[in-house]
């Protein structure tokens, strides 16, 4: 390289925003998973005392890691660290409730144990609610940098930005896409290879709820796609595998591949791809 190239690099380094290293940021969610769930853990603690050092030793490599981000300089780090700690414990009970959805739809899992230690859905669950928080408090970029290691080690890919309620259940997982601006609800089943996506990919349209809303007790079987910001799939629907649907569907509905191809036969090439058989 001569000496010409070499400045011009050397000025996009030095212009570069300025974030912590992924490797960084993802070795201090496993070791932050290892001390929320033991099975996770390779430490056995032998007195609260040493837990307690292991969470202060934590929580000033979080306030270390949130110091090298530039997206938010006028943010108090301390102040984050702080709310961040005094959060985990809400954090940690939504995940339990997870892990007990988990447990509970999958007839294969023999153990909670076995959830947590194995199950790509876990792992994806937790490095979203993880990252939500700092998604929220707009360190948007360390969040994807969570939600992005999930999404290479599980094939999940859950925004950050989405809001997922409660005991939420993800069975198999590899494949599922859940974007930026979902809303789900409480008590909500999601089988591999679900999209959850967006009608548009316009820029302009970033602003705006791009992508479903799924209402309690909805289970989405393999394979189905749910677009658009204004499509809301109603509680206790069940929404069949490869289903396509950019329209809503009232509570108590079941959506199904067969009934939905008649349905688009019948109306001989109109856009309109709602079909339900439900009360």
């Amino acid at each position: 390289m001569d000496k010409t190239y070499l400045q011009q690099l050397f000025e996009e380094h030095r212009r570069a925003e300025r974030c912590p290293s992924p490797v960084l940021v993802v070795a201090f969610f496993n070791r932050l998973l290892g001390l929320l769930f033991p099975e996770f853990s390779n430490i056995r603690f032998r007195s609260v005392r040493e837990l307690e050092i292991r969470s202060r030793e934590l929580q000033d490599e979080f306030c270390q890691i949130l110091r090298k981000c530039t997206e938010c300089k006028n943010t108090n780090v301390e102040e984050v660290t702080k709310a961040f700690w005094a959060a985990l414990p809400g954090i940690k009970e939504n995940l339990e409730l997870d892990v007990q959805a988990i447990y509970e739809g999958d007839p294969a899992a023999k153990s909670r144990t076995e959830v947590v230690r194995t199950y790509p859905g876990f792992y994806a669950i937790t490095s979203y609610r993880i990252a939500h928080f700092l998604y929220e408090k707009d360190y948007k970029l360390l969040a994807r940098m969570i939600t992005e290691n999930a999404h290479s080690h599980t094939g999940i890919d859950i925004h950050p930005g989405s809001r997922i309620g409660r005991h939420f259940c993800i069975d198999h997982g590899t494949g599922i896409v859940i974007g930026e601006t979902t809303v789900i609800h409480d008590h909500v089943k999601v089988y591999q290879g679900v999209t959850l996506g967006a009608m548009s990919v316009r820029k302009e349209d970033a602003a705006i709820k791009r992508h479903p809303t799924i209402e309690e007790y909805v289970v989405i079987y393999a394979g189905a796609t749910i677009l658009g910001g204004n499509t809301v799939i109603g509680k206790h629907s069940v929404i069949g595998g490869s289903v396509w649907l950019t329209s809503s569907v009232p509570p108590w509905s079941r959506i199904t591949y067969i009934a939905h191809q008649e349905s688009r036969k019948a109306t001989k090439g109109s856009h309109h791809n709602m079909d339900y058989n439900g009360s």
